[in-house]
């Protein structure tokens, strides 16, 4: 297995390119499904999971061309199959994606429960209802969700919890599901914005997305379309932790800071000087960092996906930070990591206390997920000595050639290749 080696110290200077959001592009990749047209993407990051969606389309008979770039080409007119097996779907939850697609335009979807990060429970079920709620007859055997329906009927959906995925897949099911489906209770994340403006440029009439009401109209078919993907916002966030930890100034080119304000507001607070325009963000640091308290939330709150990254700057900054997990139970797994560099953290349930510590200390490390790995490399940055940094295919999964750009920007950060 891969690894990184970080030898901290490095002020971080330049500029680098933020990637297409794997989060968004996941969803689009799977939207494919519900044309025979070809839909072209752009700006989508070369990631494992997308790679992993891609041959899962592959799979079905879709056609998927890629070039050198970041754009992908997808085409659903033959599809010689209606199965997402497990041996895709193990390592990657939102293979359940495909769910609502298959549905919505053949009838019928057999898609093995979902694996991914172990970062505590998440649970289909929200997903299974609201298809249910659409008309479909769903039963779960031997591991597998297998859905049926002659045409999903619009309804009106109010999920128990606010669920990104459940979100998306019920949109991408009622794009062409006979009648008005409202989605009461709807995520309002970027990515899921980002979805719907594709499904509107492919003919779906769509309304609310942005709020948490989410009304749309069904229509008998969509065509093809062209999308960029938006920004990456996490990993725009992880690199100007980056910076808060070791310190510099670094300018983040295709960004989209607008979708960015509890990050923003969050690491101005620790003493990063940040500024922004439409499409980039300037980021300075030039002395320790303050510790900030934060809570995660449903957006426009503060992400889960954020939190190891900001608790990482937090480990080295001055005064104690409380830290607060609402949304998965078991993601604070790379606190144990952060121990072996010298953090000093105490975790009670739900809360994570953080007082910070002048400096942390080389050590081997082991990431356990994705979010996880991020935070070990940015403690690896700002720790003294060498930091070897073990099992990053996790890195690999969201973040696009992430030590390429930290070397970028004078990072002394190297990949050793078992």
């Amino acid at each position: 297995m891969d690894k990184l080696r970080i030898t901290g110290g490095s002020q971080l200077k330049g500029e680098i390119s933020v990637s297409g959001a794997k989060n968004a592009a996941l969803p689009i990749l799977c939207a494919g499904l519900l044309t025979s047209d070809t839909l072209t993407l752009t700006n989508v990051p070369r990631l494992n999971d997308i790679s992993t969606t891609l041959k899962l389309l592959g799979q079905m008979g879709v056609r998927c061309e890629r070039d050198e770039g970041n754009t992908v080409s997808i085409t659903a007119d033959q599809l010689t199959a209606l199965e997402a097996p497990y041996e895709l779907v193990k390592t990657m939850r939102a293979s359940i994606l495909v769910l609502g697609p298959l549905l919505a335009r053949f009838g019928q979807a057999r898609v093995s429960l979902p694996g991914g990060c172990a970062i505590g429970q998440r649970p289909v079920d929200q997903h299974i209802r609201g298809l249910a709620a659409l008309g479909a007859d769903i039963r779960i055997e031997h591991g597998f969700v297998i859905a049926k329906a002659k045409r999903l009927q619009g309804a009106v959906i109010r999920t128990d919890m606010v669920t990104v995925t459940g979100t998306e897949n019920l949109m991408m099911a009622a794009v062409l599901a006979e009648g008005q489906t409202v989605l009461e209770n709807a995520a309002r994340e970027p990515e899921v914005v980002d979805l719907a403006e594709l499904l509107i440029k492919m003919g779906a009439r769509i309304k609310g997305h942005g709020t948490d009401r989410i009304v749309i109209d069904g229509v008998q078919a969509l065509h093809g379309a062209t999308h960029r993907v938006i920004a990456d916002r996490i990993e725009a966030g992880s690199f100007l932790c980056a910076v808060g930890s070791a310190g510099g100034d670094i300018t983040l080119r295709d960004a989209a800071p607008q979708t960015m304000g509890a990050t923003l507001s969050k690491l101005t607070e620790a003493g990063l000087s940040i500024t922004c325009g439409d499409d980039w963000i300037q980021a300075s640091m030039h002395k320790r960092p303050r510790a900030v308290d934060f809570r995660t939330q449903e957006y426009p709150g503060f992400a889960t996906d954020m939190q190891a990254q900001l608790m990482a700057l937090n480990t080295i900054a001055e005064g104690t930070s409380v830290i607060v997990e609402t949304i998965f139970e078991n993601r604070y797994m790379h606190v144990q990591e952060l121990l072996r560099l010298g953090a000093n953290i105490d975790i009670d349930g739900h809360t994570a206390v953080v007082r910070g510590v002048q400096r942390l200390s080389g050590a081997t490390v082991m990431a356990t997920d994705l979010r996880a790995s991020a935070s070990l490399v940015i403690a690896g940055l700002a720790a003294e000595g060498e930091t070897l940094v073990e099992r990053i295919y996790h890195l690999d999964r969201g973040y696009e050639r992430m030590e390429h750009k930290l070397r970028a920007l004078g990072a002394n950060i190297v990949r050793i290749s078992s």
